[in-house]
């Protein structure tokens, strides 16, 4: 980060989660009860529950807690039982909004921020549509202004929360003025398959369901434990379009995820994450999206982290499962909450996120403490 660059960063953040928490242990041994016919299937699925570093999760579907036999969502002696796309549209449109307010509710308070400032919206989801959109539920209901800037990303997958913050860094480059409030929320765990198949299993294993949002904004003087964005990369992986599929079926959508993803991750992103920091030393902080835990221990493994630089990840991974694009900003909101404990000073990091394609996004951040930040402002120059 230049010394000239003006000073741009996410002011406040949200989240929030469904009323429904999924406990993996106890779901795994429902599953397993109706894989009773799927002997195979039932101890890989076992297997798998326990070794993805999830202890728990949300979800707004109260079905999904319900005995094996009476589980909709659970394999099942016809597959004509379980809910349509249509069904789980009409869940979707009912369960994200009240959480997508939450979300942005909390970020524009972190933030400091009236929803009358907002300049700009962007809303982020894949796991469901309906139209007039998410956006245009949120001016109505947060009192945005009936002119402000809409831009819905949609069907790109978990790494779009992070495209969103670096979109918004760009509008502020053009716009010092802007402020721009970025709502996402996805309900992953709509899309669960009555399947038995090795891909619909470990697909049902770690995902979860939420909403996130934040505030990107100059900040003023009422403005605490700031993340300041820098420079963003996003890259296209070659020859990785088969490796992370994500299609809508009759039935939801049905997702595979190839065992090569880390594998693939840990080749490529080291020498991205060179051209991001062009030659500065590796950062602090590593905000990196979990979007299992083969991703955070490939990451972990080839940057030499620690344990402490992994934790929220982990945190969040073992909390709340993988929450799509929702899931950084999560991350995000752990490492402050973490580093406001500590009483930290300022750090240098960098924000990693990974979706269909291959892609990967990536933006450094650096954490400013409300002091630190405030002695900057007033010198007129960031260190």
């Amino acid at each position: 980060m230049e010394h000239s660059d003006p000073i741009i960063a996410i002011l406040g953040i949200g989240t929030a989660v469904p009323e429904y928490r999924i406990d993996q242990v106890e779901t795994a041994q429902r599953l397993a009860e109706a894989l009773k016919d799927y002997s195979d299937s039932a101890r890989w699925a076992k297997r798998i529950f326990k070794q993805c570093g999830v202890e728990s999760r949300y979800t707004c579907e109260p079905n999904l807690l319900e005995d094996a036999a009476d589980c909709r969502y659970f394999p099942s002696s016809t597959i004509h039982d379980a809910p349509s796309t249509g069904d789980r549209m009409k869940t979707y449109k009912r369960e994200s909004v009240p959480l997508a307010l939450n979300a942005a509710k909390q970020a524009l308070l972190d933030g400091c921020m009236n929803a009358s400032d907002v300049t700009h919206l962007v809303t982020v989801s894949c796991t469901g549509q309906f139209l007039p959109g998410l956006d245009t539920v949120l001016v109505k209901q947060l009192g945005l202004a009936s002119n402000v800037n809409r831009t819905p990303l949609n069907f790109l997958g978990c790494a779009a929360g992070l495209k969103a913050i670096g979109m918004s860094r760009q509008i502020l480059l053009g716009n010092p003025s802007a402020k721009v409030l970025i709502v996402c929320v996805e309900l992953c765990t709509l899309h669960i398959q009555p399947s038995s198949e090795r891909e619909a299993l470990f697909a049902a294993s770690f995902f979860g369901d939420g909403a996130s949002a934040c505030i990107v904004g100059s900040p003023g003087p009422e403005h605490k434990d700031v993340f300041q964005l820098g420079n963003g990369h996003s890259i296209l992986l070659p020859n990785c379009a088969d490796e992370m599929v994500w299609e809508v079926g009759n039935f939801g959508f049905d997702l595979y995820l190839s065992p090569s993803i880390p594998k693939l991750i840990a080749s490529w992103i080291p020498a991205e994450v060179e051209r991001l920091l062009n030659g500065e030393p590796n950062p602090e902080l590593w905000a990196i999206h979990p979007g299992g835990r083969g991703i955070v221990d490939a990451l972990q493994n080839i940057f030499k982290l620690t344990d402490e630089q992994t934790r929220p990840s982990r945190t969040v991974l073992r909390d709340y499962g993988n929450v799509s694009s929702a899931t950084l900003l999560f991350v995000l909101n752990e490492m402050k909450q973490e580093l406001r404990s500590k009483g930290s000073g300022p750090a240098n990091g960098i924000a990693l996120a990974f979706g269909p394609g291959l892609t990967a996004e990536m933006i450094k951040i650096e954490y400013l403490p409300s002091v630190i930040r405030q002695e900057q402002l007033a010198g007129g120059v960031r260190v």
